[in-house]
């Protein structure tokens, strides 16, 4: 899933500033991982759940989607502070993230390294012990897709690093699915082709307007390697085939008109956005393009929950 560009602004650097006590050690552990990233992941997470389950769930099934949910809260959290201990001296060269606690020195490596770690062991016994063996390693190889993978190998060589790495922002949904069902069936594999393809338009719309940033960190972010204009016309791309893959629920069968209404109104907006974005290029309509992807995905998926208890 992705890291939005909510995060607070790098600290100013006057006197007054640097006079301001630190947060706590427990604000910065909880800094680390990323707590709106993971709470969409989670979210993203749940609704894999509940499509699961026919009808309305009992408490068995509210119980289980609890504990699936924390398991996995756990190991994205991990996999987040893991991904703040690496990049920690790309995070300080670009103001989006400069602000982060390893970024400023102001938490010991071997701290993050080891909440990392603990992170990821607790929600990986709870997911085996009380959900099923499955989704724990599901969710263990996402957390080496995003931590190892595309952190430490992917986004440093290659533009491509988003198409790929993509793979480990979409497996939510199907974690979800598999911790109620113990298998991955055809519906959560749609739920990741869709995830999977709005996540490189949602972080190209991102990297355009931070394209400094990205070329000072020395990253191989596509607007960096091919320029804004190729990047446009990328994101105009993807929003189309996008568009289609957000009518795959209703073709299969899992949505109704309710979910196929919604999803056609929010894709008409994201192509209207990538399409005015692609003829006539600014900062301040990449932006809006960024938080509108934002809507699209969280609505999307919200439709399909309301859908299946409607219908």
């Amino acid at each position: 899933m992705s890291a939005a560009d909510t995060s607070p602004p790098a600290a100013p650097t006057t006197p007054a500033a640097a006079s301001l006590p630190q947060p706590s050690r427990l604000r910065q552990y909880y800094a680390l991982t990323k707590p709106r990233v993971v709470q969409l992941i989670v979210f993203c997470a749940l609704i894999g759940m509940v499509l699961a389950v026919p009808g309305v769930p009992t408490l068995a099934d509210l119980q289980l989607w609890a504990t699936a949910c924390a398991g996995i809260w756990l190991v994205a959290g991990a996999a987040a502070a893991f991904n703040c201990l690496v990049e920690k001296g790309i995070d300080a060269k670009m103001k989006r993230t400069a602000w982060r606690p390893t970024a400023k020195n102001e938490l010991p490596d071997w701290q993050a390294l080891a909440l990392s770690a603990v992170l990821c062991a607790a929600g990986s016994s709870i997911l085996y012990l009380w959900v099923n063996p499955l989704t724990m390693w599901l969710t263990f190889a996402t957390f080496v897709g995003y931590a190892v993978v595309y952190t430490v190998i992917l986004k440093p060589l290659t533009p491509q690093n988003i198409v790929i790495g993509g793979a480990s922002g979409a497996m939510p949904p199907v974690l979800g699915w598999a911790s109620v069902t113990g298998s991955v069936g055809p519906e959560a594999g749609i739920l990741f082709l869709i995830i999977f393809l709005w996540t490189p338009p949602h972080f190209w719309a991102l990297a355009l307007y931070r394209v400094e940033d990205y070329r000072k960190s020395g990253l191989p972010m596509l607007p960096v390697t091919h320029g804004n204009e190729f990047t446009r016309l990328q994101i105009l791309l993807y929003t189309f085939v996008l568009f289609a893959a957000c009518l795959m629920p209703f073709i299969y069968g899992m949505s109704s008109w309710l979910y196929l209404v919604v999803a056609i109104v929010l894709s008409i907006g994201f192509c209207a956005y990538a399409v005015a974005l692609w003829r006539n290029y600014s900062d301040a309509l990449s932006r809006k393009t960024f938080r509108f992807s934002l809507i699209h995905l969280s609505a999307l998926f919200a439709a399909l929950l309301i859908d299946h208890y409607v219908f």
